[in-house]
């Protein structure tokens, strides 16, 4: 009599069997042998072959007995079988989203990825073939473009919380402290949530008002979700909101901006223009920028941030 162990070993054998059986062309026991092998699952080709006899008289599989070796492969009309499994290439886009994207995705649809974020790790192991795949993760890298920071202090609970909230769209209460240390409490109605570097903002209406705010999220002490849910507003989006930018530092009035930049210093806004409008003249070692930006304390900040090479800064 096989022990739970043993049972778990034939039904898991079975099962990454049937996921390697294809329906377009036939596969053989050798074949299917090479695959597991490389998974790092050693069985004996009796054993696999032993395998496929037996599924092949429990599911919809055609056994081709007319030459060695024999070929297996799904009936046309079969059902898809379906047993989740990971290719290298969804493994790696997997990881690099579980890398990035983890803190963005709410807290109900990262648990429910966990299972595949898991798999991914495992189909790159160093113990695997896919040997480019797995290297290709240390290949790229999102950097900063500013100081790097360390990321400030978020409860998890928290940050839980309002993701939960902002995914069903439920009004939320908080506690939380302002940037002059002022503890404050808010009934507020989540719009949206943005990450700027290593700090996470949360796009809201308080309660009472009409205008669209954001709270630092490593602000929030505690949050809780309301029962009562509310009507998102239409004229709301968080792309215009952003692009209208709000995300500068407690700015978002458009102005002209005109000023002169070292040659050295200013070519990267040929590549990379501060706006749609944005006029580049060249002289012969320097050139006058004219664009229409938003005026804000992170524009001064960059500004600021060139030194000598930047002068004659006009706004108007």
């Amino acid at each position: 009599m096989l022990n739970k162990s043993s049972n778990n070993e034939v039904v898991n054998l079975g099962l990454e069997i049937l996921k390697r059986i294809p329906k377009q062309r036939k596969i053989t026991a050798k074949e299917i042998q090479q695959q597991l092998q490389s998974d790092g699952m050693e069985r004996s080709l009796r054993s696999i072959q032993r395998n496929l006899d037996m599924l092949s008289q429990s599911f919809d599989i055609e056994k081709d007995e007319t030459s060695k070796p024999y070929g297996y492969r799904w009936i046309n009309t079969a059902l898809p079988f379906s047993v989740s499994t990971l290719s290298a290439k969804e493994s790696v886009l997997l990881s690099l989203a579980h890398n990035y994207l983890t803190d963005l995705l709410p807290p109900q649809i990262l648990k429910s990825l966990n299972g595949f974020f898991d798999q991914a790790k495992h189909h790159l192991c160093p113990n695997q073939i896919n040997e480019k795949e797995r290297e290709w993760l240390q290949k790229v890298r999102i950097v900063s473009e500013g100081v790097p920071l360390l990321a400030p202090d978020i409860d998890q609970r928290v940050f839980e919380t309002i993701s939960e909230a902002l995914y069903h769209d439920n009004i939320l209460n908080i506690d939380y402290y302002n940037s002059k240390q002022e503890e404050k409490s808010a009934q507020i109605t989540p719009l949206g949530l943005a990450q700027q570097g290593k700090r996470f903002y949360l796009v809201c209406q308080f309660k009472g008002y009409d205008d669209v705010r954001n709270v630092a999220v490593h602000r929030i002490r505690k949050a809780t979700v309301s029962t009562f849910t509310f009507k998102r507003p239409t004229n709301f989006k968080l792309s215009q909101y952003d692009a209208d930018g709000h995300f500068g530092f407690a700015g978002h009035q458009k102005c002209q901006l005109d000023f002169c930049i070292s040659k050295y210093e200013g070519f990267h806004l040929s590549e990379t223009p501060l706006s749609t409008d944005q006029q580049m003249i060249e002289f012969e070692n320097y050139y006058q920028i004219k664009a229409t930006v938003i005026d804000s304390l992170r524009l001064n900040q960059w500004l600021k941030g060139f030194g000598d090479n930047v002068w004659d800064v006009t706004k108007y």
